[in-house]
């Protein structure tokens, strides 16, 4: 009797093993999901290349108004109205939030509509982040972002970037590039002037100046990739930092 209550036992603690192994390869399988918003602009789509190639990410969630084409099954588009967010909440769901979204006066003139993407986005986003239990969100803002500045667009980053922060997710992340460089799609004139006259003024930037020295979107799109594993303790990165970020993987 003694042995077939051993042997029952044995059975037993065997099944519950071989279960617990069945789940670990399960969630190891699953690998991770990262939500992308602008995934259409500079920055954006070069990190969405980077996760489409990374195998540990099996699905991609783009949300946007207008759909891209020739992407891969693992990536999933929700198409609408993104001034909206909160109508997607229920598919806005994965373990890293990747903020990529921007606009320019140029594009939207009209100051309540520019309020709407640059701060209304992100902070709809970092609000559905904390509900829905995602760990890790990060926002491209912008050096010399103060919600005190008299300046229209460094005021509304530092409110965006305060706004976002207030929610206290586990691992957010704010990257404040300086100037931006890298081949867009649309015409910026100013821009073409700012590539010529940036790589002089770059040549004086030094010390606490560093961080002022333009950036290329490729380092803020690997420097986000990477913080997505890293999870330093750090909230705020200017822009020599993301620098460092973008070389630096363990």
């Amino acid at each position: 009797m003694k042995l077939f209550l051993w042997l029952g036992t044995v059975l037993k603690f065997k099944n519950l093993y071989q279960k617990k192994n069945e789940h670990s390869f399960y969630e190891l399988k699953m690998g991770k999901t990262a939500i992308i918003l602008g995934a259409t602009g500079l920055t954006g789509n070069l990190l969405l290349q980077k996760l489409i190639s990374d195998e540990n990410y099996i699905s991609i969630k783009l949300f946007s108004r207008k759909k891209m084409d020739g992407l891969p099954l693992k990536v999933q588009q929700f198409i609408g109205n993104i001034l909206e967010l909160e109508s997607f909440k229920s598919d806005f769901t994965g373990d890293t939030v990747f903020c990529c979204i921007g606009t320019t006066l140029k594009k939207t003139p009209d100051k309540n509509i520019y309020r709407s993407i640059d701060f209304g986005i992100p902070t709809k986003a970092a609000q559905l982040s904390k509900e829905n239990n995602i760990e890790t969100f990060m926002a491209v803002s912008a050096l010399g972002a103060n919600s005190k500045s008299s300046l229209f667009y460094n005021k509304l980053k530092g409110e965006m970037e305060e706004k976002v922060l207030s929610f206290n997710i586990k691992n957010t992340y704010i990257l404040q590039p300086s100037y931006i460089k890298g081949n867009r799609n649309e015409n910026r004139s100013m821009e073409r002037v700012f590539d010529v006259i940036f790589p002089l003024i770059n040549l004086f930037l030094i010390g606490k100046l560093k961080k002022y020295k333009t950036i290329k979107a490729t380092t803020i799109a690997e420097a986000m990739y990477n913080l997505a594993s890293l999870k330093p303790i750090i909230k705020k990165i200017e822009s020599d930092q993301i620098k460092k970020y973008a070389i630096t993987k363990n």
